[in-house]
């Protein structure tokens, strides 16, 4: 039994590449199977087991993610939403990065291994507070919301993908309301211990050539 789970574990990731696991376009291995098609986002979500890359629907390869990496900023630096850190792990389908129109979910690696292509190196991270907290709480409150990320949205800070019905819009409205502060209180410690473990929300990426 040891050994049969030995092996198990030794089997390369690139055992399963195919038509339906089409590589990373940041690292080149196989892409697999994270959420299922979502109504909001329109297509189902895969992501990397190896730098982490999520994409919504299908890639084009490297240089469409490296363009969607710089209209995060520019070719010197990006804000990215981080689909490691803590509030990803905790929201799943819920989580606020799951924007209407998301396409390419970066991380730190994916966004190391995409800019060495045109030879770069990321030479800063920073947790980006506010941005971080933000996205956080409304993460908690897509938990209870039939709508998504419908605080944030009303603040101007993002896109919502609203709930069907008239009633469920109302109890959204009512619950981000009564919800705001409990949740801004869980969201606090949550993300204090996401920066000391590198894993906040929102991270502020510089490159440098090499």
């Amino acid at each position: 039994m040891d050994e049969l789970t030995t092996s198990a574990r030794r089997v390369p990731l690139e055992a399963g590449a195919g038509p339906d696991n089409p590589p990373c376009p940041a690292c080149g291995e196989p892409l697999f199977g994270w959420l299922a098609e979502q109504e909001r986002l329109g297509a189902p979500v895969s992501r990397c087991e190896a730098c982490g890359l999520g994409i919504v629907g299908g890639s084009r390869g490297s240089e469409e993610a490296l363009a969607a990496l710089d209209r995060l900023g520019n070719q010197d630096h990006a804000r990215i939403v981080d689909r490691q850190s803590f509030a990803c792990s905790v929201g799943g389908a819920g989580w606020a990065g799951l924007e209407p129109g998301a396409h390419y979910l970066f991380t730190v690696e994916a966004v190391r291994r995409l800019v060495a292509q045109r030879d770069q190196v990321v030479r800063r991270r920073r947790w980006a507070a506010g941005p971080s907290l933000a996205l956080t709480w409304q993460t908690l409150l897509n938990s209870v919301t039939f709508g998504h990320n419908v605080a944030l949205a009303a603040f101007g800070k993002g896109e919502a993908a609203p709930a069907d019905e008239s009633w469920q819009r109302r109890i959204d409205a009512l619950a981000s309301i009564v919800l705001a502060i409990p949740a801004a209180i869980i969201t606090l410690p949550i993300e204090l211990s996401a920066a000391l473990f590198r894993r906040g929300a929102v991270v502020d990426l510089r490159f440098e050539l090499l």
